[in-house]
């Protein structure tokens, strides 16, 4: 720990938009982020600066070259370098003070209790197809009163989502059970956007490939991310504050200027989503890249 280091002096500026005695509180929540790429890492600042100072992170992989567009810990001096070790060193370099618990092999079934004890937020940064440990992560969270909130950037944009522990869970809001992988991903794509803004200005269609888990990503969506996840976990974390749980959501498209609150009662098994499921899958099929439910 840097001797120098004063909490209260890094963190003051905040003090305004919450009070003193709120700042003190930030300072003893535990959050846990699972995946530190590209919103994992940034979610991980962000809420650093915001003056969390307890954290479970978690994350298996290296940063390489192509991580170079989006994510925080991307740089040439960390190519190679285990994604937690170099999230760590920068947390501790914004706060020497913080605790953190460090999962270098990422969140697994066999570390997953131990991942989410104590936890007061769980913020999902889990890479976009880690379909199965996704859902066993939002279902541990709701066995475990643990409210978990995910911020997915899709073009130069976010769509949010939060799930209560006491309100609609994540398997009933996205009905992935018994699909294959290409189905799971647009049931999560169009659950986690059912307004879609983000869908009129792919440039090179021919960059997405499902069965590669290749898809394009920006920077600008995922620092929209950082700052919709610092607002929402500021209000769940002190209490204070709407958040609106699924099946409501919203997405703000930075590059269309637009703003969309969104509703599916009963999730992907809402009439309007099962029209948008299908217009979808043809869509798919026309690409070669066809799933099934």
């Amino acid at each position: 720990m840097d001797m120098g280091f004063d909490y209260d002096a890094a963190f003051s500026r905040n003090i305004g938009w919450v009070t003193q005695a709120e700042q003190e509180a930030l300072r003893g929540k535990k959050v846990a982020i699972a995946g530190l790429g590209g919103v994992g890492g940034s979610h991980l600042l962000t809420l650093t600066r915001l003056g969390v100072g307890v954290f479970n992170i978690a994350d298996f992989d290296t940063f390489d070259v192509v991580n170079f567009n989006r994510q925080a810990g991307a740089m040439v001096s960390t190519c190679g370098r285990p994604k937690a070790d170099v999230l760590a060193e920068m947390c501790r370099d914004i706060n020497p003070a913080a605790d953190l618990s460090v999962f270098p092999q990422g969140v697994t079934h066999d570390n997953l209790n131990a991942f989410l004890d104590g936890v007061d937020l769980y913020v999902d940064g889990l890479d976009f197809f880690a379909f199965e440990m996704r859902r066993t992560v939002f279902a541990a969270c709701r066995n475990k009163g643990i409210p978990a909130i995910t911020a997915a950037p899709l073009g130069l944009g976010v769509a949010f989502l939060y799930f209560d522990p006491a309100g609609m869970s994540f398997e009933d809001y996205f009905c992935l059970k018994g699909c294959d992988e290409p189905e799971m991903a647009l049931r999560f794509m169009l659950g986690l956007s059912p307004a879609m803004l983000q869908r009129n200005y792919l440039a090179d269609p021919s960059r997405v490939d499902l069965a590669r888990h290749k898809g394009p990503s920006s920077i600008a969506g995922c620092q929209l991310c950082a700052g919709i996840i610092a607002a929402e976990a500021l209000k769940l974390l002190l209490q204070r504050g709407r958040v609106m749980a699924a099946p409501h959501g919203y997405q703000f498209d930075g590059y269309r200027n637009r703003f969309a609150r969104t509703w599916r009662p009963w999730g992907n098994r809402n009439p309007i989503q099962r029209i948008g499921l299908a217009v979808a899958r043809r869509q798919l099929k026309a690409m070669g890249q066809t799933g099934h439910g």
